[in-house]
């Protein structure tokens, strides 16, 4: 599979959350070096590193490679690792029956009205 990576698209997700180029290799888990040469185009990441790129930028994959104009991501990756606490809320989401999950969106939709 050959993919290409839309610098410009990349560069707009980065400033678009407000982080340094610093700031997105380290969440990225990257070496600075391997991140700007990712912004500046000299180097390609990997189908696995732009998914995670994707995933830290909040972002799809395909908009990154330009495979879409819609920049909202359409997967999550979450690690019990690095997100414990989420990573359990989806357990508990994926067990719950119709009504319990309903019950459990509901409130979560509230909680996101009072940002």
């Amino acid at each position: 599979m050959n993919i290409s990576l839309n610098t410009s698209r990349l560069i707009e997700c980065r400033e678009k959350m407000g982080i340094t180029k610093m700031e997105a290799a380290k969440r990225m888990q990257l070496s600075q070096p391997a991140y700007l040469r990712y912004e500046a185009g000299s180097r390609i990441p990997s189908l696995q590193t732009l998914s995670i790129i994707a995933n830290v930028l909040n972002t799809s994959v395909e908009y990154l490679t330009g495979q879409s104009d819609d920049p909202h991501p359409i997967s999550y990756t979450i690690s019990k690792s690095t997100d414990p606490e989420l990573f359990e809320l989806i357990n508990i989401c994926k067990a719950a029956d119709n009504s319990a999950f309903k019950r459990l969106f509901a409130y979560a939709s509230k909680l996101s009205e009072h940002k």
